[in-house]
């Protein structure tokens, strides 16, 4: 499977969505769908891995989203994270085509 649409593109500058989708395997995933403050896109599991929480529910900056339960912070980039979460969250590449916001689940 490739690219697959998530949502349309109307989230306006720092904010998110969570969205369920279907990899090519058929597991189910919940992503969030980020526009960040700068309104670049970005796709990331949902799942705070420190909280077990919705990122699509944190605080959004430039490239960032804190988790709101325990202050955790993650680059929408490369899935880094900050203390007091001890593991990344996993990445999706993303495209816009039309009003549709595009994410592939098997890269």
């Amino acid at each position: 499977m490739s690219f697959q649409v998530a949502c349309e593109a109307d989230l306006e500058p720092g904010n998110a969505r969570a969205v369920t989708l279907n990899n090519s395997e058929g597991a189910e995933l919940t992503i969030a769908v980020i526009r960040d403050t700068e309104g670049d896109w970005y796709a990331i599991d949902d799942t705070c891995p420190h909280g077990e929480v919705s990122l699509a529910e944190g605080d959004i900056g430039a490239a960032c989203v804190e988790c709101w339960a325990h202050s955790a912070e993650f680059d929408l980039r490369t899935g880094e994270e900050t203390l007091p979460a001890t593991s990344p969250v996993k990445t999706y590449p993303v495209k816009l085509v039309d009003q549709s916001v595009l994410v592939d689940l098997d890269n």
